[in-house]
């Protein structure tokens, strides 16, 4: 590209936190401004974030005519009216995930990003973290032959009631609330883009901490999920089993297992790192595999934060974007990958309120 991708960030909430330094890290783009609700926040983010133009009011925000890309980074349930109408101000998109609050909400944006041609995608950037990465490619190049089976634990305290409560739209459904939306659906995404379109799902989407303090007084009643357990089936015969959990007292890990018939694939993250193991037929037992040592191209300094492989992972995601803008076709999560998560989650919740098997119906649709 001769020039630049403008962006405005909407959001300064994980907008601040992640949204901005990765896109000022990439140099394909240039962060010219943020928007926010909160003036004092909203100085403070669009301070650390290196400029000095700042807005309020969204509506007119997604229209400027020196934005070239609208980042959206709000509270779930502000994702469907900002993106539509960044839409339709003929901006390009980017929306965090979750896509929508459900999948009437991201079949409005598929709809309205194919309508007007836009460059739309879905910030699923953990694709891009070192090890995923790794597996993802692994995977793509056939290292596990005909898949079966692929299972994805999580474990996390952070609904645990020695926990400080987290901000209140997080505890409701309605606002697009709880973890199945929020940790689940980036391993939701990670399956299919190993696996494909499942064509069933059954769970158990559960609330375990019914009540949380409320900022200010008073009890937020709590009907978000905190705990899911999801099974999914493949066209293939493949079956997968993805479990979370954010009520685990000191105890913080992540795992996935990939099984087929030419090898097997093992992920763990810790707070002490990654590591992948994996082995093919020739091998005689598991071994590390390297994870991927790709960094960001211009060499900026991240800000060293808890954040900071998100950071990095959405940078690696936004320079694989980058050709989107000239044309080329990319492998960046689009709106339809949003919608896809959006139709297992809907599908979770019934099954979890008593349909048992629900049928997706998404083979071969989500493109």
């Amino acid at each position: 590209m001769a020039d630049p991708v403008r962006v405005g960030v909407v959001g300064v909430g994980w907008g601040a936190v992640a949204h901005a330094p990765a896109f000022g890290a990439v140099d394909d783009y240039q962060l010219v401004a943020m928007c926010g609700r909160d003036p004092e926040r909203l100085a403070r983010a669009a301070t650390a974030a290196g400029v000095d133009d700042a807005s309020t009011d969204w509506r007119s925000f997604v229209r400027r005519d020196d934005l070239d890309l609208i980042s959206v980074a709000t509270p779930v349930a502000a994702h469907h009216e900002i993106g539509l109408a960044a839409i339709e101000a003929g901006k390009a998109v980017l929306i965090e995930k979750p896509l929508a609050l459900n999948p009437g909400q991201a079949e409005d944006l598929v709809s309205a990003a194919r309508r007007n041609g836009t460059i739309a995608a879905t910030c699923f950037e953990n694709r891009w973290t070192p090890d995923r990465y790794a597996v993802w490619q692994a995977i793509r190049d056939g290292y596990l032959g005909d898949p079966y089976v692929i299972r994805v634990q999580q474990t996390g305290g952070y609904w645990h009631p020695s926990r400080r409560p987290q901000s209140p739209w997080m505890y409701r459904v309605a606002e697009g609330g709880g973890y199945l939306a929020g940790m689940i659906s980036h391993d939701l995404d990670f399956v299919c883009t190993l696996l494909g379109d499942p064509v069933q799902v059954c769970a158990e989407v559960h609330t375990t901490v019914t009540r949380r303090p409320a900022p200010g007084g008073g009890q937020i009643e709590v009907d978000a999920d905190d705990t899911s357990t999801v099974m999914l089936r493949w066209a293939s015969g493949a079956v997968g089993t993805l479990t979370s959990t954010v009520v685990a007292l000191f105890a913080t890990e992540y795992s996935y297992e990939a099984f087929g018939s030419e090898g097997s694939l093992q992920g763990v993250t810790t707070s002490d790192g990654v590591r992948v193991l994996g082995g093919r037929l020739r091998d005689d037992r598991l071994r590390e595999l390297p994870v991927s040592g790709r960094e960001v191209r211009s060499g900026r300094p991240l800000p060293q934060r808890k954040a900071t492989p998100q950071i990095k992972a959405m940078a690696l995601m936004l320079e694989d974007w980058a050709p989107a803008f000239s044309g080329t076709t990319t492998l960046v999560p689009s709106f339809s990958d949003g919608l896809r998560v959006e139709r297992i989650i809907l599908a979770a919740r019934q099954s979890s309120a008593g349909a048992g098997w629900v049928d997706l119906g998404l083979e071969g649709t989500h493109r």
